[in-house]
């Protein structure tokens, strides 16, 4: 079916999606509990939403549109409380995490949704194998040129969001090396990767998406598993590259460093986005994947080579007005810390290091989403 127009947005408005891991707690491992958490949460009013995810040791939750880091916290810790009161009931641990350290790909069940049966038929093992979790940022946008241009102006910096929430070193019982190993996974996906260099949604629209219709490869955009893909339904961008974090905190922090960022880019403070940028791209991505905030960069534009870290705290230091200006200086606050003292995935390492057991570091991600250190 034809692509649906794209439905403006109030600009740089966001929410939130969180894929949660669902953990036994007698063994840590992941457990097929989806289908009794979400009937269990369906039975009252849930402050957000909740739905299933492709296998059944996984669920996401949504928030509401917001315009401000603080609604976004507010609502994230809602949110928290009321699966952890839920998981208590059910007596089944919650906590993020790009990837559980040690479970079992052949172990998952596929969740009873026609849609996951279909794309379990198109994808055979890789779909279980997808129990993987991330962060998606939602960022509106007034029109679908508007989103086009955040698109791909964001390119230069996908690598700071993937590490500054990088929280997958571990995968199948083995360290990867990793910073982000879930991406790795997602790549496996051929229709994932980056989006065509399109700038007017008239053309992306009825050039590049009414041809790949018409091969019968696509359906809608939800076949699309690129790091950013516009969403005309919501009329916004989605960010899709982040490890889910391990404290709801650090995922509004991102939200707004996000939001921040278009807000910066929308001023035209940066030369236009060009094809030509995606010339570092796939390097720039593997190198925060697998160094994180250690790895470097090269400058699209100035093919200057960057230390990831320095070019991280340069971007916080010039957002400054931005995020005054949205009311989310606390989320650059949040943001400062980590730079100097690691990311999620040294947070897991060293707790595997200090217990010594992967189940170690999965209770670990189990207490600090319950209560994240101050």
């Amino acid at each position: 079916m034809p692509l649906e127009p794209f439905k403006s947005s109030a600009s740089l408005t966001m929410g939130v999606e969180l894929e949660l891991q669902l953990v036994n707690l007698s063994d840590l491992d992941l457990t097929a509990a989806s289908p009794d958490m979400l009937h269990l949460l369906r039975r009252a009013e849930f402050p957000g939403n909740v739905t299933p995810e492709v296998t059944e040791s996984m669920i996401e939750i949504n928030t509401d549109v917001h315009t401000s880091h603080t609604g976004m916290l507010a609502q994230l810790k809602l949110i928290r409380d009321r699966l952890l009161r839920a998981g208590d009931t059910l007596n089944v641990g919650i906590c993020g995490g790009g990837t559980h350290p040690f479970q079992h790909w052949a172990d998952r069940k596929i969740f009873a949704k026609p849609r996951f049966r279909e794309v379990s038929a198109i994808y055979g093992y890789l779909i279980k194998q997808f129990t993987v979790f991330g962060q998606h940022i939602h960022i509106g946008c007034s029109s679908g040129d508007e989103a086009l241009f955040l698109l791909h102006a964001l390119n230069r910096y996908i690598p700071h969001f993937i590490a500054l929430s990088a929280s997958s070193p571990y995968f199948q019982g083995v360290d990867t090396l990793f910073n982000s190993a879930r991406l790795n996974s997602v790549f496996a996906f051929p229709l994932s990767g980056r989006a065509p260099f399109l700038l007017r949604w008239e053309e992306f629209e009825r050039g590049y998406f009414a041809k790949m219709e018409h091969t019968g490869i696509v359906g809608s955009m939800k076949d699309f598993y690129w790091d950013i893909r516009p969403k005309p339904e919501y009329g916004t961008i989605e960010l899709r590259v982040c490890d889910t974090p391990l404290t709801v905190e650090r995922a509004a922090a991102l939200s707004a460093y996000l939001q921040a960022l278009c807000r910066y880019l929308l001023e035209r403070n940066e030369p236009e986005p060009a094809e030509d940028d995606y010339l570092v791209y796939n390097y720039n991505r593997f190198q925060a994947c697998r160094f994180g905030l250690d790895g470097t960069l090269v400058h699209p534009k100035s093919h200057e080579t960057l230390s990831l870290r320095e070019d991280i705290l340069t971007t916080l230091r010039h957002l400054e007005p931005h995020a005054a200006a949205l009311g989310s200086q606390d989320a650059l606050e949040h943001l400062y810390p980590v730079i100097y003292e690691g990311s999620d995935a040294s947070f897991l390492r060293r707790r595997y290091a200090e217990s010594g057991s992967l189940e170690g570091m999965v209770d670990a991600a189990l207490e600090r989403f319950r209560a994240p250190a101050r």
